[in-house]
């Protein structure tokens, strides 16, 4: 999918949550950082080598001033499906290598990080469909399914099966009522 559809699939969510085009785009954080992200990520792609570099340095200068002015950072390298929704800004770290599916939504505070020794040391990589509740954490070379709640202030640091709820610091399984509602 193009860089712009993308765009479009994320701006379309953000309207679903409400707002119109003028607050979207100028009073929204979140958005904000997703577009910002959104260009990087192209760039970061961009198989020419010169006009990478060129536009990757620009791009750079831009991603620092976001993160600065919403507290959000989304590297260009990371990985990030369609229609993805930052709920509230400031606080949200995102490591290099982080892996999220389609259709994900995250809060303030959260962190998608690496941790862990050995074969276990690694960043997530997360499903279709999960929500992430305010200052979560998820960490370590674990998989996340699709349709997955993590609830607020968790630590996720295993594996995490589909439509599972997940609650506490560690974080266990508390339900499998899913993320339906929540996204």
């Amino acid at each position: 999918m193009g860089c712009w559809n993308l765009v479009f699939l994320d701006y379309k969510k953000y309207k679903k949550y409400g707002g119109n085009f003028v607050t979207i785009i100028f009073l929204t954080q979140g958005f904000w950082a997703v577009f910002q992200y959104r260009i990087a990520h192209a760039v970061y792609k961009t198989p020419v080598p010169i006009v990478k570099q060129v536009l990757r340095i620009l791009c750079l200068f831009w991603q620092k001033a976001i993160e600065v002015l919403t507290g959000i950072s989304i590297p260009a390298s990371a990985q990030i499906g369609h229609s993805f929704y930052i709920g509230h800004f400031g606080g949200i770290i995102l490591n290099a290598k982080t892996v999220i599916g389609n259709n994900c939504n995250i809060s303030q505070g959260v962190t998608i990080g690496v941790s862990g020794h050995g074969e276990k040391r690694g960043v997530p990589k997360i499903g279709n469909n999960v929500y992430i509740g305010a200052n979560a954490v998820v960490a370590g070379n674990i998989v996340v399914e699709d349709n997955v709640l993590i609830a607020a202030c968790s630590l996720v640091n295993s594996n995490v099966a589909y439509n599972s709820v997940m609650l506490g610091v560690p974080a266990i399984k508390v339900s499998e009522k899913s993320s339906e509602g929540y996204i």
